[in-house]
């Protein structure tokens, strides 16, 4: 068998939308040289061919037909007797292509790389999140409640990504149940165990600048410039 099925890890990159193709192209082809340089020292001669459709992966390694006796390098180059066993119309010249089967590499190696590629993807995952959030702070907006705790409210945003209102960033008024959607501010994306976790708040000063750019044409358009804002929350602004 000559390519293995990779259609997990692609799901994988396919539910992460902002993921494009060329990067995920990029991900699978170093996971998999790496595989071929540890095997076979280099990396040099070899084509990894992946099918994001189906989740196929497929390597072919490439080497120059040259007279018997006459191999100098036995990575590029094959010799002529031994080309003809595979396709007997073979020249001295051509350039035999020649599907590697993935399973010579050894059932670890297989699975070593694809777990491999697993994290990869995820830490890809993880910093587009990040870019994402870090780039609306300050933004307005809108998620579902999916779990309210004593300390912060869970939320999902339209993608499923997890967003957390904690409870020092609530109105002392507010009150939700799971399943409603409420409009927040992002105040900040932190970090915890190489995880971005998104922080929403409904207190801040910019809560209330954005609502009011929403609300009023006037500050939309920049007709009005809002200088400060200073906020009881929940009771006066």
């Amino acid at each position: 068998m000559s390519s293995i099925n990779l259609i997990d890890a692609f799901q994988d990159f396919k539910e992460a939308e902002n993921i494009d193709r060329p990067t995920m192209m990029k991900v699978v082809e170093d996971v998999f040289k790496t595989l071929l340089r540890k095997k076979f020292t280099s990396d040099e001669n070899f084509d990894v061919i992946v099918n994001a459709e189906k989740g196929d992966l497929e390597i072919i390694r490439r080497r120059m037909i040259v007279e018997d006796g006459q191999v100098e390098d036995p990575l590029a180059q094959v010799a002529y007797s031994d080309a003809v066993k595979i396709e007997p119309d073979f020249e001295v010249g051509e350039e035999l292509y020649e599907p590697i089967d993935l399973y010579d590499f050894g059932r670890r190696a297989i699975l070593a790389a694809k777990q491999t590629l697993a994290s990869r993807i995820s830490d890809l995952k993880k910093n587009v999140l990040a870019k994402k959030y870090g780039d609306r702070v300050g933004d307005i907006i809108s998620a579902e409640v999916y779990q309210v705790w004593k300390k912060e409210i869970l939320l999902l945003d339209e993608e499923g990504n997890e967003l957390i209102l904690p409870k020092s960033e609530q109105i002392p008024q507010d009150y939700f149940k799971k399943g409603e959607n409420i409009r927040a501010v992002v105040a900040r994306v932190d970090m915890k165990n190489n995880n971005p976790v998104i922080i929403l708040s409904r207190t801040s000063p910019e809560f209330l600048a954005k609502l009011l750019e929403i609300e009023v044409p006037e500050i939309f358009d920049g007709l009005i410039v809002i200088k400060k804002i200073v906020r009881d929350p929940g009771e006066k602004s």
